[in-house]
């Protein structure tokens, strides 16, 4: 990708970015009676730190006036961090191993079974006017079908001034329902310069110039009152500070997501967003509801749907033992959410304090701990999961086994009939390494309902109880064995009655 003209800088002020955004949360309801519209932007390369430190006053009011969310990547081996898995992983709303796009050259991708949000929102609302441009031409020709109503990649000689300014066209005369709009340049400036240069810090600049041009369009359609625009910008991936990316650092891994309109509230900070959802959001704003058999994984920003484990956030401490972990890095805590236990009655003793037994802790945590053995393709758990990790616990001197069950609350149940347990996982497997799952009625004897002896990738589990004849209460335990092995997590655990 080559580098395009320099760019005229056009700014507009985070006030009237805010007005262009729509109402906020006090305006929910006024907002339900205008007619939804989508406008997602993606910054290729774009690393949120960065943006932070450069002059970026549209981005910043975008910020302002709605919410900001940093969230992970995956690495290989379910996917490098490159722009192919990334955008497909944005505007599809599934992860790696459903799309199955593995590089750029999205050679065996699943797009007839996972499509484009874009081509989703013509399938079920065909009136709506749906458009995409791009500066990297693979978004509008692989990734969008042919059933979106124009798609258009701009000339490499225009680059992201010609995206911008049919983006603009569009937005101001044009109806669409939803827009998608692809900016190039800030990924060039990293591959070229790094992300700790002048020249990336130069490129976020004009990128948020032209993020200002657009949502002005927006703010200047004449029938903006009468209109609800939910605004997204997001990136695919991150880059190093030397330039580059693909790998699994930090950097690399990271993307973001900027959301304003549609009922958000300005100035909220989300720590359970991921990928996927923005694909979801946008269909959820368009009053699409998403059917269980296309097998999605993002869900609507606009529903968040917090576990008990994610109200630990603000009790999570730093590390202790670990020494990869920034030493300001909040992100472990032995201590469970009320109503729920660790049991660590055969524990064995020493090893490293952070991973002693089941923990609590976040992607940003765990796999700083140590990077390239899998921890991060845990892409299905959010915000602050458990996990067992025997693996990181031998990491100091230690004597007997890994042995830690993870016990849920007593909840309710009616005997005699069935209940579903679900609850996302991510297992990596070496004998004489254990994971049961049991399940205890009443205070009874657990009984096991699965058990984990070979590698699982990161999934969403759903199993059926049946339920004993007047059992009352039902608590489930997750127990991990094991000694100088792998890991085990556990996120979103729920029992309800089928």
């Amino acid at each position: 990708m080559s580098a395009g003209p320099s760019r005229r800088s056009f700014l507009i002020t985070a006030a009237a970015l805010a007005a262009a955004s729509g109402p906020l949360a006090a305006g929910t309801a006024r907002a339900a009676a205008r007619v939804p519209k989508v406008l997602v932007i993606g910054l290729d390369g774009a690393l949120l730190g960065r943006i932070r430190d450069a002059e970026a006053p549209n981005l910043d009011g975008l910020m302002a006036g709605g919410l900001t969310s940093v969230s992970s990547l995956y690495s290989d081996p379910l996917a490098p961090t490159l722009s192919g898995p990334g955008w497909s992983t944005v505007i599809t709303g599934v992860w790696p191993d459903k799309h199955l796009v593995k590089d750029n050259a999205f050679t065996g991708n699943a797009f007839a079974r996972y499509p484009d949000f874009l081509t989703r929102i013509e399938t079920a609302k065909p009136a709506l006017s749906t458009y995409a441009v791009a500066s990297w031409a693979p978004v509008t020709t692989t990734i969008f079908s042919s059933k979106v109503d124009t798609r258009v990649s701009t000339p490499s000689a225009e680059y992201d001034a010609g995206t911008t300014s049919r983006a603009v066209t569009e937005l101001r005369s044009g109806n669409r329902d939803a827009v998608f709009v692809h900016l190039d340049n800030i990924d060039h400036a990293g591959h070229s310069y790094g992300a700790a240069s002048s020249q990336y810090l130069a490129a976020i600049r004009d990128a948020d110039a032209q993020v200002g041009r657009i949502v002005a369009a927006v703010r200047d359609r004449p029938a903006h009152a009468s209109e609800d625009w939910l605004i997204m910008i997001t990136a695919d991936h991150g880059h190093t500070d030397a330039g580059g990316h693909g790998g699994s650092s930090a950097p690399e891994r990271e993307t973001f997501l900027i959301a304003t309109g549609g009922g958000i509230t300005a100035g909220s900070t989300r720590h359970d967003i991921k990928m996927p959802d923005v694909a979801v959001s946008a269909l959820a704003h368009l009053g699409i509801p998403v059917d269980p058999s296309w097998n999605l994984d993002g869900r609507p920003l606009q529903q968040p749907a917090p576990d008990a484990f994610d109200a630990l956030r603000g009790h999570l401490g730093t590390r202790v033992d670990e020494t990869g972990i920034g030493a300001a890095v909040l992100g472990f805590t032995h201590t469970p959410p009320a109503g729920w236990s660790v049991v660590n009655n055969a524990m064995g003793t020493g090893g490293v304090t952070e991973w002693r037994g089941w923990s609590f802790t976040t992607d940003e945590f765990w796999t700083a701990s140590e990077r390239g053995q899998g921890r991060e393709n845990n892409i299905r758990a959010r915000n602050v999961f458990a996990v067992a990790d025997g693996d990181e616990w031998a990491d100091r001197s230690w004597s007997g086994t890994f042995d830690s069950t993870l016990v849920t609350p007593a909840w309710p149940v009616r005997g005699g009939s069935t209940a579903v347990l679900r609850y996302t996982t991510y297992y990596r497997q070496e004998a004489p390494q254990k994971g049961e799952v049991l399940v205890a009625y009443d205070g009874g004897t657990p009984v096991p309902v699965k058990t984990y002896t070979a590698d699982t990738s990161s999934r969403t589990e759903s199993i059926t109880l049946q339920v004993p004849a007047g059992a009352t209460t039902a608590r489930i335990s997750f127990r991990y064995t094991g000694g100088n092995n792998w890991f085990w997590t556990v996120d979103a655990v729920s029992l309800a009655a089928s």
